[in-house]
């Protein structure tokens, strides 16, 4: 399995160390890592504008003016929903963890038989992660949920993708963006496709969905649509 992971830590032999720990557990499991080093939480945050895409955040909690926990609240104030682990030399942190759903804290020095126990457990958790799509938008990439999308609407050569917090718009066709998703989405009409798991109500002529949005069914589709439901539900 391939896993992305940021390591955030103002001490450099304190990065090195678990940078080293973090790929000789991927070469001792089987997994390739792609591992990104960050001196502060800004430097961080400046390259997670443009790439949500990481999977474990290994964070130190005291670093400058942006510690790891006002870090990882900003990740998940942005809907990211990677493992985050904390590094600390101290305890009294432990609580705000539980606010952004850290995995674990580790205590420094770090050894590598905890991190690696850590470091599997992570990817546990994300082998069962609920499928997702990414997606480029206004020069951002942007992971969603499967679940939070309502109905993706194609115009001409752009879609605007309905989701449960907004909106997205971006270029792609439509056929080309339902071979990226899972079953739960079903083609209702040419210009639409719908979430199966959001439909609340489906008619000979339309569909309708959580939130009242109501997507038009084209002639022929109603039986389809049914049986669809009836499997993904």
């Amino acid at each position: 399995m391939d896993h992305k992971i940021a390591i955030c830590d103002d001490l450099e032999s304190d990065r090195e160390s678990v940078a080293g720990m973090v790929r000789r557990w991927a070469e001792a499991a089987g997994h390739t890592v792609q591992v990104s080093e960050f001196p502060s939480a800004e430097s961080f945050l400046f390259q997670y504008a443009d790439d949500k895409n990481y999977d474990i955040l290994l964070l130190d909690v005291e670093m400058g003016d942006i510690s790891g926990i006002d870090l990882a609240k900003r990740v998940r104030a942005a809907r990211g929903r990677a493992e985050i682990v904390f590094v600390t030399s101290h305890f009294e942190f432990i609580a705000e963890g539980y606010e952004v759903d850290a995995l674990h804290y580790l205590v420094k020095p770090v050894t590598e038989r905890k991190l690696f126990a850590v470091l599997d457990r992570a990817a546990a958790r994300l082998a069962t992660e609920p499928p997702s799509v990414v997606i480029s938008c206004d020069g951002k990439t942007v992971k969603l949920p499967e679940a939070d999308i309502l109905y993706i609407e194609a115009f001409a050569h752009y879609l605007q993708i309905h989701t449960l917090s907004g909106a997205y718009r971006i270029k792609e066709g439509i056929t080309a963006f339902e071979d990226k998703l899972s079953a739960d989405f079903y083609r209702a009409h040419r210009s639409y496709l719908v979430n199966l798991k959001a439909v609340q109500r489906i008619c000979r002529a339309s569909v309708t969905l959580t939130g009242g949005a109501e997507i038009p069914l084209s002639r022929g589709k109603y039986d389809g649509i049914n049986r669809a439901f009836i499997e993904r539900n």
